[in-house]
């Protein structure tokens, strides 16, 4: 019999809901079958932690005394854009400091960026404000320099288009014979090594392969605070090739997020740096799916012996838009340290931190558990394969 969010909602807040972990229910579903399952639990929590690099802030610094319209700002040296009103800014997590060399040294180091600058915010940090304008009438004001605090801001809030990729691409190196610096890590020749990116059976949209339950409204953990989803994801391309379980063999859907920074926590916001690529920010995201029924069962059982990820050359192909992905792999594979393609042995590495995706189930079913975290029934769910959107590629024309 299905059930709805309002049904469990009731059960929530009179603390009578069954709340399981993804790594739970896989469990569950094999020695219950997905019916039972489905009568016997509510809500299924997820979590990622990784890297997100399209992700930024959202700050109002209140106004000075004069007043000023700052075009220009710079937080601990890291550009913010200023060109939406007098105070407010958007600092993007991939932004260097103003004086990084970047990659003149080959490999860059790239040791402080926008994702440090939000990290440093949320651990209650100062943080050094430059910013600069050509003065008006009203807001005569035309340079400033002070230290502010998260507690000083109106309102600091991550606002970030894309995060939490449903699947994503193992990274490898085929066809240098140098070590190459990639925003999936550090590959050694000859396919020495595979970087992966994500929690397979614990990710939240692997759990949730067509989208039932996921999209605008939809409450979530975010950064160890609250957050929301207010959209699909930019790339969000649900139209791919998936396995019989439904599950995309690849890249497919993505979410776009907001939540308050000043109720998260440094422990699930952390400014990331990249040897030879760039800054970002990891991030801690952990969605409740509720068990609507048998299906959704079936969906959050999958195991990571059942999820596939494509393994892509990332020193041609995947620059260039060329080749096909030279094989599968299933993340049990991967997180054993090492994957067998085409009869090479190649040690595994991860972006994506398995404990802390775990440790994010925990409190957000701890959370549901206690009362304190309802569902938010989406009032749009996500695109789905219907939808018929594809990641397309920049076409070049003549000026």
């Amino acid at each position: 019999m299905a059930k709805t969010f309002e049904e469990i909602n009731e059960k929530i807040k009179s603390r009578k809901a069954v709340v399981v972990t993804a790594e739970e229910m896989i469990g569950i579903v094999k020695e219950r079958g997905a019916k039972k399952a489905s009568e016997d639990v509510d809500v299924v929590t997820t979590g990622t932690f990784a890297p997100m690099c399209s992700s930024g802030a959202i700050l109002n610094t209140g106004h000075s005394v004069p007043r000023m319209k700052m075009t220009h700002a710079w937080f601990n040296n890291v550009f913010a854009y200023g060109g939406i009103a007098a105070v407010d800014f958007y600092l993007g997590a991939t932004e260097c400091t103003k004086d990084d060399p970047l990659n003149k040294a080959f490999p860059g180091k790239f040791k402080y960026g926008g994702g440090h600058v939000i990290e440093d915010l949320v651990s209650g940090k100062d943080v050094i404000m430059e910013a600069a304008a050509y003065g008006t009438d009203c807001y005569p004001r035309k340079e400033l320099r002070t230290l502010i605090n998260i507690k000083d801001l109106n309102t600091a809030q991550l606002l970030n288009p894309r995060n939490c990729y449903q699947n994503y691409n193992v990274s490898v190196n085929k066809h240098t014979n140098k070590t190459i610096y990639t925003y999936m890590g550090i590959l050694r020749p000859n396919m020495a090594n595979a970087g992966y990116c994500s929690a397979g059976q614990l990710s939240p949209l692997l759990n949730d392969p067509h989208y039932r339950t996921i999209g605008i409204g939809t409450r979530i953990f975010l950064g160890g605070g609250t957050g929301y989803v207010y959209m699909h994801g930019t790339q969000h391309s649900p139209n791919t090739t998936r396995g019989a379980n439904g599950v995309p063999r690849g890249g497919a859907g993505t979410i776009a997020v907001t939540g308050d920074m000043k109720g998260m926590s440094p422990e699930f916001v952390r400014g990331v740096s990249m040897t030879g690529y760039g800054v970002s920010l990891a991030l801690g995201i952990g969605i409740p799916i509720p068990i609507l029924d048998e299906d959704m069962a079936r969906f959050t059982g999958v195991s990571d012996e059942e999820i596939f990820a494509p393994v892509v050359d990332y020193s041609h192909d995947y620059p260039n838009f060329e080749g096909s992905p030279l094989g599968w792999v299933s993340y049990k594979e991967l997180r054993s340290g090492s994957i067998n393609l085409n009869g090479k042995k190649i040690e595994t590495f991860s972006l994506s931190s398995y404990p802390k995706a775990r440790k994010i189930a925990e409190i957000l079913k701890k959370r549901i558990d206690e009362g304190s975290f309802l569902l938010g029934k989406p009032v749009e769910l996500l695109p789905g394969e219907e939808a018929g959107l594809t990641f397309n590629r920049l076409k070049l024309r003549p000026v």
